[in-house]
């Protein structure tokens, strides 16, 4: 018998000519063949009953070959034998890909700058076919296997190539060999590079990306007595389905049926625990052992005839005994009477809005959101949303609906975190290898360098609403916040940081929220100007990665690349939900983000973003793959960053940037009477008297290394050559070394004078771009990059004129 995709194909390729070629079935249909060319449903093939009349549907399926559209290898053949039928089938099929871009032959849509790249973008490789040796440009580096890299990345201790020859021993001689970071005391070094808890070594879970944590480790096995948890450590036997996670992984619940086998309308418990069948009961049979299945009073009486029996709405009368029962809407409160079921308690009752009625219950959405009549679920209005995704040496995108795949910003060395702001249509990313943060905006493609002299900023959210970006530095153990063109900074939490890794912020309510993933892994949230600081989640967490806000929901989720869990929380902490627990799906999941009723997450291991039901957990669906490193996630559409009925309230009175002198900061919300914003100063500065503008603190420690980057005519800067104004004198610090202890004790002492001069016509100090950092690690070179090590990635041209412009064109 011939499979399906030979059927298809020679009845194609017997046609008189190429352009009368026509399918018997449609694609969704499974043709039966013979005369009759009857067609039935291709989900019928192979599941083991003949709907077809001559039982070509269960041909073949003997040997597993479920051949849902035929033998691929065979379909392959047939396409080198006849190439211009088999283009007619695939133009048939296939829906049409925008004329700018090039179609798979499995139907998907990329960019053509994708097509012999190197990278199997479509999925079936049909976009690295019939590609001729690539040839490198004049400054660029051609890799031992054919890849091209910009020339500056070679022997820049940093493998760029697949292949690594950008860092051989025989090009770069002893300036090669790059220097692996040296990890802290309690943790463990991989082979890769990167460093993990000394605890995760030999725990059963592969956590470096070599795998090397977990080579030559002793074989882990459990009494018989006992249950292997996902991790491989052990619990006795009695804990596994007992209703309580025992495993760090919640696996000895996983897959546990809490339900009696006399559960039912079908089955009777006898009073001595057996059951039996309800039809065997009152049939003058004695059943039960005890006799209890054949009472004499009870066998044959209606206790629904008398007053119906006290039920309050329906009654359902037993062969032994009676039960009330609800109409729809209605639960029984007791034994006898109901009372109304609120369907909103339960939170997957609704998308968004839940209104519960007497007997029932409806669903509405929010602003911004309609309903959509076929799945009853809230749907964005808008444009088409698409996700923006790093991998390292690129920021690509890819369109939700349309599934397009494209190119957006190219050639970078090491991008890590990335966030957008949709309004300004602005792109933020954090580079680990140049330390720096940068900002491109489509509408003049321009890459900017925002933020400098970085140590490992690995997280980064964008304020949309005051705009400001906020970041988390695990080399400094540190998050701060700058405006959003760079020029002004300050750290906001430098305590109690161990290993920082993402942060989202909220600025309606005026909440950051981080994960920190060290010895003491948590989840924790302050107000975006540092204040009324709190721990959310620290109890069965392990590497919390990835974190992401639904502010319409008012919930937080992240992954757990340790436990490879994806859970969620309410704001406050409470209400925790385990959404899914997968080895396979939550290989080493870094990301996530959340639009709809959709959750988006990266896994590095299966190099796949993936998505499901951010309310269930299910309906898992691999959204890409083969997308080499995909790291930071988000969605970009205007209902991700709600304008919200307040604007920007540094900005609501008179005075600009709300009176402050430096930077202005919304206040968390935490009661109506709270304040709407504060202000704060940069790193060595407080605030005086008037909370407004900035005085120097009792102890400054001024960088060498401050850039210098615009200036104004009445205004000095400090960068190199530093000058203060101090009671009306310039004076030029360095030449005079031991200056600036006596500016701090002039400053403490004469404070009222120098508060009267400020008052007056002076000159004042602008701070437009200090650069205040805490001290780094003796070795400069060394980059701390925690989880990211040597990840491999592609370097592709650069962007086309038609590919720039709004990151939505």
């Amino acid at each position: 018998k011939v499979p399906q995709a030979y059927t298809v194909l020679w009845s194609l390729l017997l046609c008189p000519s190429v352009s009368v070629c026509r399918q018997t079935c449609p694609p969704e249909k499974f043709d039966c063949g013979g005369a009759a060319s009857k067609c039935v449903s291709l989900s019928w093939r192979c599941d083991g009953e003949r709907d077809c009349e001559n039982g070509a549907d269960e041909d073949q399926c003997a040997a597993g070959k479920h051949v849902a559209g035929g033998d691929v290898q065979g379909g392959v053949r047939l396409m080198h034998l006849f190439p211009e039928c088999f283009l007619h089938i695939i133009g048939h099929y296939a829906k049409a890909c925008p004329s700018k871009d090039f179609q798979c032959r499995n139907g998907k849509c990329v960019a053509p700058i994708f097509v012999c790249d190197g990278d199997d973008d479509c999925g079936d490789a049909s976009d690295e076919e019939k590609c001729s040796t690539p040839t490198c440009g004049q400054h660029e580096f051609r890799c031992n296997d054919s890849e091209c890299i910009p020339a500056l990345w070679s022997c820049d201790g940093d493998p760029d190539c697949k292949d690594k020859s950008d860092e051989s021993m025989e090009r770069c001689s002893r300036r090669t060999e790059p220097q692996k970071p040296r990890c802290p005391v309690g943790e463990f070094q991989c082979g890769s590079g990167e460093c993990v808890h000394m605890n995760w070594k030999c725990d059963g879970d592969a956590d470096c990306k070599d795998k090397s944590d977990e080579a030559n480790c002793p074989l882990l096995t459990c009494r018989p007595d006992e249950f292997q948890c996902g991790d491989g450590s052990c619990i006795h036997g009695t804990k596994q389905c007992n209703k309580v996670h025992d495993c760090p992984d919640y696996s000895d619940e996983a897959g546990c049926v809490n339900v009696t086998k006399c559960d039912g309308p079908r089955k009777f418990r006898c009073k001595n625990g057996e059951c039996v069948d309800s039809s065997k009961v009152c049939d003058n049979v004695k059943d039960c052992k005890d006799w209890s299945d054949e009472p004499m009073k009870e066998c044959g009486l209606d206790e629904c005839a008398d007053n119906n029996g006290g039920c309050s709405h329906i009654c359902r009368d037993r062969r032994i005994g009676y039960e009330c029962d609800c109409p729809s809407g209605y639960k029984l409160l007791d034994k006898k009477s109901c009372g109304d079921i609120d369907e909103c308690e339960n939170p997957d009752a609704c998308s968004q809005i839940c209104i519960n009625y007497k007997g029932d219950h409806k669903c509405e959405c929010y602003e911004g959101y309609e309903m959509d009549p076929a799945s009853k679920t809230c749907k964005a209005v808008g444009k088409s949303p698409y996700l923006m995704f790093t991998n390292r040496h690129e920021i690509r995108r890819i369109d939700l609906l349309k599934s397009e795949y494209t190119q957006v910003v190219p050639t970078l060395k090491n991008a890590v975190a990335l966030d957008v702001d949709v309004s300004t249509n602005k792109m933020f990313w954090c580079d680990l290898y140049h330390r720096k943060i940068y900002r491109y905006a489509s509408d003049s493609s321009q890459q900017l360098t925002l933020i400098d002299s970085l140590h490992s900023p690995e997280g980064l959210a964008v304020d949309w609403v005051h705009k400001n970006i906020y970041w988390t530095d695990s080399g400094n153990k540190s998050i701060s916040v700058a405006t959003g063109d760079g020029r002004k900074r300050k750290v906001l939490i430098a305590t109690e940081l161990s290993e920082p890794r993402a942060i989202a912020v909220d600025p309606h309510q005026g909440f950051m929220y981080w994960s920190d993933w060290g010895g003491q892994a948590k989840i924790e949230k302050a107000g975006m100007n540092g204040v009324d600081r709190q721990v959310l989640v620290s109890e069965h967490i392990e590497w919390p990665n990835g974190i992401t806000l639904d502010l319409s929901n008012r919930r937080l989720y992240w992954v757990d690349s340790k436990l490879h869990l994806l859970s969620s929380v309410d704001l406050n902490g409470d209400n925790r939900k385990v959404l899914l627990s997968s080895h396979h799906h939550l290989g080493h999941p870094f990301a996530l983000s959340v639009f709809e009723d959709r959750i988006y997450w990266t896994d590095l291991e299966d190099e796949a973003i993936y998505s499901a039901n951010r309310l269930t957990g299910h309906d898992v669906v691999k959204v890409a793959e083969y997308l080499n490193n995909p790291l930071d996630l988000v969605v970009f559409h205007e209902q991700r960053q709600p304008k919200g009925k307040k604007c920007n309230t540094c900005n609501m009175g008179s005075l600009p940037n709300g009176g402050c002198e430096y930077l202005c900061l919304k206040a968390p919300q935490i009661t109506d009477h709270s304040p709407k914003y504060t202000c704060a100063c940069p790193d060595g500065m407080e605030l005086g008297p008037d909370m407004r503008r900035c005085a120097i603190g009792k102890s400054v420690t001024l960088s060498s290394t401050l850039n210098e980057r615009d200036s104004a005519s009445d205004h000095y800067l400090i960068g190199n050559n530093i000058t203060v104004a101090v009671l009306g004198i310039v004076i030029p610090i360095g030449e005079y070394p031991l200056l600036p202890l006596v500016i701090g004790l002039l400053c403490t002492g004469g404070y009222l004078v120098w508060r009267n001069w400020r008052r007056k016509n002076t000159k004042s100090m602008n701070f437009d771009n200090p650069v205040y950092r805490k001290t780094t690690e003796d070795d400069d070179d060394e980059i701390h990059i925690g989880r990211h090590s040597e990840s491999i990635g592609h370097v592709y041209p650069a962007v086309s004129d038609d590919n720039k412009g709004s990151f939505r064109h």
